[in-house]
């Protein structure tokens, strides 16, 4: 199952880096908590769009936010970009 291999490292990769967002003590707690949020979601036990769709939109629900830092909006970005990557 090479397809299902390559899939569950990337989405391992991504869990990584919203990992380093949560240990940055710059990162507002609200933010923090939608990246946990979607972290939970892609570690459960769904269909693999239920959990993806489900972490984009908690995602989602911040990247906007006036109070994140912009080092932690940028991968916050790219998490998302990697997420609707792995949708397709």
């Amino acid at each position: 199952m090479i397809l299902g291999d390559k899939m569950d490292k990337r989405l391992k990769t991504i869990i990584e880096e919203i990992d380093i967002i949560l240990e940055d003590p710059s990162v507002p707690k609200n933010i923090r908590k939608a990246l946990s949020d979607s972290k939970e979601r892609l570690v459960s036990d769904d269909e693999w769009n239920v959990k993806i769709s489900s972490a984009v939109y908690h995602i989602n629900s911040i990247s906007e936010d006036i109070n994140m830092p912009t080092h932690a909006r940028m991968q916050v970005w790219t998490i998302m970009s990697e997420l609707e990557a792995l949708k397709e």
